[in-house]
Formats: C-alpha cells, structure tokens, sequence
C-alpha cells in the first residue's frame, strides 16, 4: 500500500524571523514574522514525498492538544496517512522555536512525546505494506533509538529498503550510529553531521567514510549543492545546487532526502536521484517553513 513508511517524532515550528537574537535584561525586541507551521525532520520528508506523488505512511506519538492536532490536520493535508500514529493523553505534543536569519539559524526544542515513540510499534504487519523504511532525528528518539538494530532488520528480512538522517547530535557524542549503517541503504547526512561522524575535515574523505559501511551515502550540503557516492566508490557524484530566491532554510534538507527517496525507489542512477534531491531541496526555501514551498514532481522535473 505504500512506498515509503516513516517511525518518527511529531512536532510544530514556531519560525521567528529578522531580527531575532534575543537580549536578555528584559529586553523586548520586534521580529519580521512568525509562523507557526509543519515541523520534525520526520514530518517534513514525508510531506515532501507525498508531494513528489509517493504514497506515505507515518507512525509517531503525540499529545491530544493543539500542536498534536495541528499537526495531524496538516499531515493528512499533505496525503501522509497517520493512521498508525497514536495519540496519548498523557504526553504533551514537542514544539520546536527557530530563530531564523535566513541563511543561519537556531533551534530551541521542547521534545514533550517526541521520545516517545518505540521500535515495537512499527510491527511487521505495518512494514508488510512498504516498499521502504526511513528514520530521521535519530538523537531526539530516544525509545526508538535502541531498537534500531532490531528494526532495520525485520524491514531488510521482509524486503524493504532502509534510510537514515541522523540530525544533529545535541550531545555530540554520535555514538550508534556507526554500528547501524551496514543496515542503512542511503544514509542522508549533511556535511557537518557527516564530518562530526567520522572526524574528518573535508566532505569528500567523510562521505567515503561512510561509504565503506551503507550501501549509498549522501551529503547536503547547502547553497554547494550536494555530494553522493556507492559503496567502494563504484558510483560518485558532485553537483551544484541551482539558483533560488531564499526566504528560509527550515527543512530543505528534509525535503532534499525526499527528493533522493522518489529516485532511489524509482530505480534512478546516483546522479539523476541526487540532481532531483537537489531541485527539492533549493525549490523549498522559497516560502517560510519546511512544507509550504515543497515541489511536485512536475516542478521539480522543470530543472533536472
């Protein structure tokens, strides 16, 4: 029934843009703009996908309050099916503040049931009805984080496909995540994340890293477009993004795995898939917020 299915975290942005570092003291400061919109790492890609004309499936938890909600109505607006998603009483839905400057930004997280989620809940039943299986904010879920291993392979064994975007580690410890890559089919780190990994200083020797344990590793990396290679190097590729009027960088990264996803499943060569996550990518940051701006693949298809 679908081609991709996501176990992921669930929460809103509230995107403050302008001038946005706050001064302590007391200080009152006026900001540009603020929306409150699509957040999670998870939510975005699966939006993204959905709009390239994947068919999507979500499970998650969340709070049966106003952002859980919010977020379930604009999931289901997006054609992502969340009927797997449970929602608890008891937690309260995470929020994520970002303070936005356009080309840099910073994040404040409350996680709320955001570590809520746990690997048994994504039951075979559920991983039956999938091509393929992605996980992204692997630092922030936490229940889910340790059954991985577990995970990755009950989906290989029943013949999906696997992805992973780590995110950043606000421990900067990065510990597991190397012991799960020989399970990772495209891992989907961006360049600071995939230096951080492998205590490398240039992107091309992190991505080879990486490559010698997931089977396809590829590298965001912003407004320098992006980097991808095969294992042992026996496909690489090197492309530059394409010009786009920014208004906001929130989740073009997310959108970018989405892009890489559609081409992986649609049997695409490396370069065709990373030229398309690319487009997805850049096409994004022209609204503010992760999903307002997400191409269909008729836009996207304008510039590969």
């Amino acid at each position: 029934m679908f081609d991709l299915l996501i176990p992921g975290e669930i929460n809103p942005d509230l995107i403050l843009s302008g001038d946005v570092e706050p001064q302590f003291g007391q200080v009152e400061k006026l900001v540009d703009s603020a929306v409150l919109t699509v957040g999670s790492s998870s939510v975005i890609t699966a939006c993204g996908a959905a709009r390239l004309g994947l068919r999507v499936a979500f499970v998650g938890v969340c709070g049966n309050d106003l952002f859980g909600r919010f977020m379930l109505e604009e999931m289901t607006k997006h054609s992502v099916d969340v009927s797997a998603v449970r929602l608890d009483p008891a937690q309260k839905t995470g929020l994520t503040v970002i303070l936005n400057k356009v080309h840099d930004r910073a994040m404040l997280t409350f996680p709320g049931a955001i570590p809520a989620l746990r690997a048994e809940e994504v039951t075979d039943d559920l991983l039956c009805r999938a091509r393929h299986l992605h996980v992204a904010s692997y630092f922030l879920q936490n229940a889910l984080r340790p059954g991985l291993p577990d995970l990755f392979t009950r989906a290989r064994a029943l013949g999906l496909t696997t992805s992973l975007d780590t995110n950043w580690d606000p421990s900067g410890l990065w510990e597991g995540v190397r012991e799960l890559l020989p399970l990772v089919d495209v891992f989907l780190p961006n360049r600071a994340e995939a230096c951080a990994l492998t205590g490398q200083d240039e992107v091309e020797r992190a991505a080879e890293e990486l490559a010698q344990q997931a089977r396809i590793v590829a590298v965001k990396m912003g407004a320098d477009g992006a980097l991808a290679m095969t294992a042992k190097k026996t496909e690489k590729a090197r492309l530059a993004s394409i010009p786009v009027r920014v208004v906001d960088t929130v989740g073009a990264g997310d959108t970018f795995n989405a892009g890489f996803l559609y081409g992986f499943l649609h049997g695409w060569s490396l370069e065709r898939s990373l030229r398309l996550a690319i487009v997805c990518g850049a096409l994004s940051t022209r609204a503010a917020g992760g999903t307002s701006s997400q191409p269909t693949y008729e836009e996207a298809l304008e510039f590969l």
